[in-house]
């Protein structure tokens, strides 16, 4: 037997590859073995950017290849463009890239793909094998900087190892807890001959995820859920990998419960279900956050207690028993530690949960949460998402970006597929547009990329085509901090034929920081000014409308109510452009309700100097306090009586 080097040792090459009979197939390259692997795979679509170490594979795609290329005008964006295509079609993105700044720039989308559990295959050109270790022209270590911000990374030295990598890759990446891999493939294993077969045999010791939950803990679960009055389904983007919304809606149904959802799982159960509190946490609701703050039961599914949601975790849900459903073990106890840890898939867990539920109901009856829900449906009322505040209108006649915001949401087809930003435009679109369907909602969220919205929104748009017949459209709601960004991928909005709707948010500051300047800095506005905008200072460098124009698209501006309306309307009546609107808004416009960082969650702001919460905190503490005293009371009085008789 013949040991592996190193290298292949690394790559997870078997270590009896060296014995088996490899003059099986058909004899190609291993670039030509790259596509005809990604075409066996069943893979339609493909983003990315050639260059020199990768220049073989981008030979072998031919007119003949199967799946659609989408050239990109930088690598990031064909991460995140993958990422886009990814969370609209359920399918695995894939981004092609080549050496050094290539795999370097496709950095930012493999973290971000990472943080928010998205299927990816990152596949970068390297040096050749034989040049590794050498400072090559354009080498880096792509495996060593991918390998703690990806879910699995492998250098493939050998041609003969590209198919079999290739499907642990595919198999990786939308297995378990969904994540990018990364595949960084030597420019001598693209060029060198080997003998394709297919299916190929993975070699994975050790990977086998838990997808359905073991032991009593169902049993554990359901008892806990049957004894709680407070109860809440606190959700993140793991029920929405998962396809579950149909079971937390059942969930939901059955136990009575209020359901509070994280940013990427917006949409998981529809906004109209009375029980939807909408999104908790630093941004969320009074009535989501406040929910979790006085909840005695915290059922998390598929959430990671992050510290956007949680505020000071030592003070969050501080008297709640906690139900954890995870696929990733790595995740239960991390920040907080559960009373009923359950490793597995959501769905699959949900669905053998509800019947224990349901069948302690029938012996025991449904729990009364009426008092539960006067709490929070005072909290509803008295503290909606609102932006109709006098402190909240513009000042100097500018739009408000909150009623920008709703006004897209109304106008917008039901089936709209919404991608943000990142910043204050990305609140208010997750805190006011209408999410009535799972998979409607784009974001960055763990790492909040900013120009993650352009490229995600025409990976979308990509998958919009391919798997609903182009029969779901595309807004994107960006800031012009943001979009600036990435915004070179108008040229690919244009010339792949992908025409999406696109609302600037146009304020013409770094919003989000100035909204930290100006509550926590002393209103010191230090580097946040962008100068896109008309008025004051302002010289409107870039022109939006001339950019868009310059791109092939169609370029609005509005700054009126009436000028913005008209604009909404044209967008969703153009389907074969691309429509980018200015909507130029109040600089000074704030997000509400807020958390400072590292506040508990108890002093969230309605507006400044209400805080809401404060109070049900308070009364929270005086009941727990009497329930304290009355408890002792009544066991010194049994202490007396059984003093008593035993005098007698």
């Amino acid at each position: 037997m013949v040991a592996p080097t190193p290298l292949q040792a690394f790559s997870s090459i078997s270590k009896n590859a060296a014995e088996e009979d490899t003059t099986q197939g058909e004899k190609m390259t291993g670039a030509q073995a790259l596509i005809r692997s990604l075409e066996d795979l069943g893979v339609t679509d493909v983003f990315g950017i050639p260059g020199g170490a990768i220049l073989p594979v981008y030979h072998a795609i031919t007119d003949d290849t199967k799946f659609r290329f989408v050239l990109t005008r930088h690598e990031q964006a064909a991460g995140h463009a993958a990422e886009g295509y990814a969370l609209a079609s359920g399918k695995p993105g894939v981004a092609i890239v080549t050496s050094g700044p290539g795999a370097t720039n496709l950095v930012t989308s493999i973290m971000n793909a990472q943080m928010d559990s998205v299927p990816m295959i990152a596949i970068t050109g390297q040096v050749g094998a034989h040049q590794i270790g050498t400072d090559a022209f354009q080498e880096t270590d792509t495996m060593g900087i991918t390998y703690p911000i990806a879910k699995h990374s492998y250098l493939v030295t050998s041609a003969q190892d590209i198919p079999r990598v290739l499907t642990e890759a595919y198999h990786v990446a939308t297995t378990g807890r969904p994540g990018p891999v990364v595949i960084d493939l030597t420019r001598s294993a693209q060029t060198e001959d080997m003998y394709y077969t297919w299916p190929q045999r993975m070699i994975l010791p050790g990977y086998n995820p838990t997808t359905q939950a073991h032991g009593k803990v169902l049993a554990d679960a359901a008892r806990l859920i049957q004894q709680s009055f407070r109860p809440v389904l606190y959700v993140g983007g793991g029920a929405m990998r998962s396809n579950a919304s149909a079971q937390v809606a059942q969930l939901a149904k059955i136990t009575g419960a209020p359901v509070v959802n994280t940013l990427n799982a917006r949409g998981i159960i529809p906004d109209s279900n009375p029980q939807c509190l909408g999104m908790l946490g630093m941004h969320g609701s009074v009535a989501a956050t406040g929910a979790v703050q006085n909840s005695d039961l915290l059922i998390a599914i598929g959430a990671r207690f992050s510290d956007r949601v949680t505020g000071k975790l030592s003070e969050f849900a501080p008297r709640a028993r906690v139900i954890h459903i995870d696929i990733d073990p790595a995740e239960i106890g991390k920040n907080r530690e559960a009373d009923v840890p359950i490793v597995g898939d959501i769905a699959t867990v949900l669905d053998s949960l509800i019947p224990e539920i349901t069948q302690l109901q029938a012996t025991e009856g449904v729990v009364d949460l009426t008092d539960w829900w006067k709490l929070l449906d005072d909290l509803r009322e008295n503290y909606p998402m609102t932006y109709e505040r006098e402190e909240d209108k513009p000042t100097d006649g500018s739009l408000s970006p909150q009623w920008v915001v709703e006004q897209l949401s109304h106008a917008a087809d039901e089936n709209t597929i919404w991608v943000s930003g990142v910043g204050q435009h990305q609140m208010w679109a997750s805190q006011l547009i209408d999410f009535e369907h799972p998979h409607s909602w784009l974001s960055s969220g763990g790492a909040g990329t900013m120009g993650y919205g352009l490229p995600a929104a025409v990976g979308a748009r990509v998958a919009s085509e391919r798997a609903f017949d182009g029969k779901k459209p595309v807004w994107l709601i960006d800031g012009d901090g943001s979009f600036q960004m990435t915004s070179q991928e108008l040229a690919t909005a244009f010339h792949e034929h992908t025409p999406i709707k696109i609302a600037i948010l146009n304020n013409s500051v770094y919003g989000m920081v100035r909204q930290w300047q100006t509550l926590f800095f002393d209103q010191h506005y230090s580097q946040t000014v962008l100068y896109d905008g008309e008025g004051g200072d302002n010289i409107d460098v870039p022109d939006f409308v001339k950019l868009a124009d310059a791109y092939g698209c169609i370029g609005l501006r509005a700054t009126t109510q009436e000028e913005a309306l008209e604009a909404i309307r044209v967008a969703n009546a153009t389907t074969d452009k691309t429509v980018l609107i200015d909507f130029r808004v109040w600089k000074d416009a704030m997000v509400w309700p807020m958390v400072p960082a590292g506040n508990s969650n108890d002093n969230v702001n309605y507006r400044v100097g209400v805080q809401p919460l404060k109070n049900v905190a308070m009364q929270r503490e005086q009941k727990a306090a009497q329930t304290a005293l009355a408890a002792a009371q009544a066991q010194e009085a049994a202490l007396d009586a059984q003093a008593e008789r035993s005098n007698l």
